[in-house]
């Protein structure tokens, strides 16, 4: 079973950024994705930014341009830098390791962002 250690989120205004961080306990390397998904209570997951073969940046329309994810397989690490945060970015993110783009294989304890003035 993979472990997982996320930072923890928290209380931001409007226009404020926020970085998240997940480290994983297993090698970035043995998985062909490595992102980051949101979800609120009672509705769909929904994924927000991953890395396809240890190269390939991907967003969700609504996050492009304003997040960045980046990744460090040395260290195992996955990063969400979040920028010009909005009140709809408030959610629990999660970041998680996937043979494929979705669904998940395996996913951290998610980290709750609140964006609100």
């Amino acid at each position: 079973q993979v472990q997982f250690v996320q930072s923890r989120g928290g209380l931001v205004q409007p226009g404020g950024s926020m970085t998240l961080s997940c480290e994983s306990s297993e090698r970035l390397s043995e998985f062909y994705v490595v992102g980051w998904y949101r979800q609120d209570p009672g509705k769909e997951r929904d994924l927000v930014a991953w890395i396809t073969g240890g190269r390939s940046t991907n967003y969700a329309d609504s996050v492009k341009g304003r997040f960045i994810i980046s990744s460090d397989v040395a260290k195992n690490t996955v990063n969400l830098q979040m920028n010009n945060l909005k009140p709809e970015d408030t959610s629990l993110y999660y970041c998680y390791l996937g043979r494929e783009v979705w669904p998940p294989t395996y996913w951290g304890h998610g980290s709750q962002v609140y964006v609100s003035g």
